[in-house]
C-alpha cells in the first residue's frame, strides 16, 4: 500500500518505529577493529590516499580526526552479507579488489524512507557509474527478503542491492548506531528541505513498512557511504543523523578522477 509523505509523517513514522519494541545495543563482533588506538572523534567526509603526502586530505566541506586502517578492505573481506536473491557473499568478491572501483553505500536499513531516497538517487546515477566503470554497491540491513521489497517497489537493481542482517559491515566501519542519532541529531533536518522532500515523496510512493528488519533495533543504525579503488579507501562518509547522506557530487567527481580498467 502506497503512503502519503509530509514533514509531521515522516517525524511520527521514526517515533512509530521507535514504540515497535525495545532496542538493544548492536551485536558485538570478534572481527579486528578497523580504527586506530587513538580515535576519540567522528568522521564525516574523509578522503585517504597514501599516495599523496598527506593520507587524511579532505574533500571540500568535511572535516576529520580520524583515520581508517590501510588494512580496511581486508577487515571487511571475510564478512559475509547477502544478495537480494539470498545467496550468501563474502565482502571481498563485491568488487574486483585488484584494480576496479566501487562505490558502496551503506543504507540504514530496506524499510527507512530517506534510504528509499538515496537508493533512488543512486539508481538515477547508475549509468554515470557505468560509464566511468565504476561498480555500485548497495547494502541495506533487513533480511533479503525486506531487501527485494525495496528493489521490487522502488524499483532497484537486484544486482546491486545486498542484505546486511546482522550489521556486520557497519560494525566494523564504526557507523553510528543509538537513538538520539536516528530521531533528534540536528543532521536530520536537512532531509526536510524542499528538494529533498520533494525526491522524498517521489521514492516512497510505492513504499511499505513491511520492508523494515524483523530485528526492530535495527532502525537504530547510521548507514555511510565510501568509494574503493582495488583495497584503497579513496572516500567515506559516516552519516550523522537519518538522512544525512554523502554529496553525490563528491562520489561522481571523486569516481571521474580515478582511472578504472
Amino acid at each position: 500500500m502506497a503512503i502519503r509523505i509530509s514533514p509531521p509523517t515522516i517525524t511520527s513514522s521514526f517515533y512509530h518505529l521507535s514504540s515497535i519494541s525495545p532496542f538493544q545495543s548492536p551485536h558485538s563482533l570478534s572481527h579486528p577493529s578497523i580504527w586506530s588506538p587513538t580515535t576519540t572523534t567522528t568522521i564525516r567526509s574523509l578522503n585517504l590516499h597514501p599516495s599523496r603526502k598527506n593520507p587524511t586530505a579532505l574533500v571540500p566541506k568535511a572535516s576529520s580526526t580520524a583515520e581508517f586502517s590501510p588494512e580496511i578492505a581486508d577487515v571487511l573481506g571475510d564478512v559475509n552479507i547477502f544478495t537480494a536473491s539470498g545467496d550468501s557473499v563474502a565482502f571481498n568478491q563485491l568488487w574486483d579488489q585488484s584494480e576496479g572501483t566501487a562505490v558502496v553505500a551503506l543504507l540504514r536499513h530496506f524499510g527507512c524512507p530517506c534510504c528509499w531516497e538515496l537508493a533512488s538517487t543512486l539508481k538515477e546515477s547508475l549509468a554515470k557509474f557505468e560509464s566511468a566503470g565504476v561498480k555500485l554497491i548497495a547494502i541495506g540491513i533487513g533480511e533479503p527478503k525486506k531487501a527485494q521489497i525495496l528493489a521490487e517497489r522502488l524499483p532497484f537493481p537486484l544486482e546491486s542491492l545486498y542484505a546486511d542482517p546482522e550489521r556486520k559491515a557497519y560494525n566494523l566501519l564504526g557507523l553510528y548506531y543509538g537513538f538520539g542519532r536516528t530521531f533528534f541529531n540536528p543532521a536530520s533536518a536537512k532531509v526536510l528541505s524542499r528538494s529533498r522532500f520533494e525526491a522524498l515523496k517521489k521514492a516512497v510512493k510505492n513504499y511499505t513498512i513491511e520492508a523494515t528488519p524483523d530485528d526492530r533495533g535495527s532502525v537504530l543504525q547510521q548507514g555511510g557511504m565510501f568509494v574503493f579503488k582495488g583495497k584503497e579507501l579513496l572516500y567515506a562518509w559516516k552519516d550523522e543523523g537519518t538522512g544525512d547522506h554523502a554529496p553525490l557530487d563528491d562520489i561522481i567527481n571523486i569516481c571521474c578522477k580515478v582511472p578504472v580498467a
